[in-house]
Order: C-alpha cells, then sequence, then structure tokens
C-alpha cells in the first residue's frame, strides 16, 4: 500500500509493468489513499537507491495516465536508453519509488457547452487517457474529440482502448492517424498522414466554440499551436504542453 504523505511526497510501491505498445511500458503503482489528483496533472517520480544514474539525475516527470477513478496510478513512457528508464525497467515488483505532486494545469475546461478538441502524439496520449476514462466512467456530458497521430497501430499506446471507449461514451469521438501505415503488419482503416488543418476541418464539421489541447513533442505541439493560430483560434483557446524527453 502506498504511504501517506510526508515531506518527501509519497512513497509508492510498483505492481505492474505492461507493454502498451511496441517500445512504451506502462507502470503501475499502488495509489495512497490521500492522494488525489485532476486527469491531465502530473507527478515527479524519483528512485531512492537507484543502481546507476547520469546527468538528468534520479527524478523524472510523468503525466499520470490513469483515471482519478481507477483504483491503481499509472504512468506511461517510451523506453529510451537512459539510466533512469533501465533502472525502472528492472525494478522487481515491489519497489518502492518516492513520488511529488501532482502538478500541471492542463486540466479539462469547465464549462461543458464548449467541446474538447486534444491532439495528440505518441506518448503524448497519456493526459488525455486519464481525462477521456475519467469521462466515460463518470458519464460526463462534455463533448470530447480526440486526434491521435502515431506512425504506425503498433507504435499507438492504448490505441484499442481509446478507439472502444466511444462504445461506452456517446459524447467522445476518436480520430485516429497513421504517417506510415504501409510499414505496419496491423491492418488500418483510419485516417493517414499527419495532423493538419484538412483533417480536423473534416471532423469538426459541427463542433462549436471548442477549446483545443495539445501534447506531444516540441516540434509537434509548435507545428499545430502555429496552424491554429492560422486558423483565427483564440490562443486563450489553445493549451500545450510538451514532452520533451523522447
Amino acid at each position: 500500500m502506498g504511504e501517506a504523505a510526508s515531506e518527501n511526497g509519497y512513497s509508492i510501491t510498483l505492481t505492474e509493468r505492461r507493454l502498451v505498445a511496441e517500445g512504451t511500458m506502462a507502470f503501475y503503482f499502488d495509489k495512497p489513499t490521500q492522494f488525489a489528483f485532476t486527469p491531465g496533472q502530473f507527478v515527479d517520480l524519483t528512485l531512492p537507491q537507484p543502481s546507476e544514474t547520469d546527468a538528468a539525475g534520479y527524478t523524472r516527470a510523468f503525466s499520470i495516465a490513469s483515471a482519478p477513478q481507477e483504483s491503481t496510478l499509472m504512468v506511461a513512457t517510451r523506453l529510451r536508453d537512459t539510466a533512469f528508464k533501465r533502472e525502472l525497467q528492472r525494478m522487481p515488483l515491489g519497489s518502492t519509488v518516492r513520488m511529488e505532486g501532482p502538478f500541471g494545469k492542463l486540466v479539462l475546461h469547465a464549462d461543458q457547452t464548449r467541446p474538447a478538441v486534444f491532439l495528440a502524439g505518441g506518448i503524448g496520449i497519456t493526459p488525455f487517457r486519464s481525462m477521456v476514462v475519467q469521462a466515460a466512467m463518470q458519464r460526463s456530458p462534455h463533448p470530447m474529440v480526440l486526434f491521435y497521430s502515431n506512425r504506425r497501430p503498433e507504435d499507438a499506446p492504448f490505441l484499442d482502448e481509446l478507439q472502444a471507449l466511444q462504445d461506452k461514451n456517446p459524447h467522445y469521438r476518436f480520430v485516429g492517424t497513421m504517417t506510415e501505415p504501409a510499414k505496419s503488419s496491423r491492418p488500418w482503416q483510419g485516417e493517414t498522414g499527419y495532423l493538419n488543418a484538412a483533417l480536423l476541418s473534416k471532423h469538426l464539421v459541427n463542433v462549436e466554440k471548442p477549446i483545443y489541447y495539445v501534447v506531444g513533442p516540441p516540434g509537434m505541439v509548435g507545428a499545430l499551436r502555429t496552424m491554429l493560430k492560422g486558423a483565427d483560434i483564440d490562443d486563450s483557446d489553445i493549451r500545450t504542453e510538451t514532452f520533451a524527453g523522447y
């Protein structure tokens, strides 16, 4: 069980590791009873006694990919070859890490008359998974459209789950797009190519006055922000977060 909060945050126990896409792993932890967060927020995880480290140190920020109503705490990351991620992969189940947070302001707006449009690339999906799973569990009437870009279906964390959530939430739509579907061994019937204005226009015909949320690598986030502003979207209606640790 996760321990109570202390000056150093929470001590949480690793309970499961699961490959959720090629090169992407989810890590599940016991959730402390006192810990509360809003979908879209992140935490800092610190390895208490790592066997190796590097210049980046032994603390990393992770968006919480689980929903508040789920029983465990889950984060997910690309398996880059860094000391921190090597250590996280080989830690025995039952090991503890230190967690501080939650932090961050990339949370869903309260006005449910304005739809939310999520634009995610790769592992940038994690905060949006928390949001759309929570919305389904709460039977929220808030309209949501999730655009999700990856190279191939094999590279897309939580792809099947995010598609299936449409059956549980009539106010949620999923639009996946693959930039290299020809390199996939898995059939893909969805959109192809990069997220762009034409793709958004095609799927947002009857979506009025949405607020846009953009998460992914810095280059993608910058390009999409520029695209949205070029489409006369007010800057105040664009919320972004970059994941630099790719």
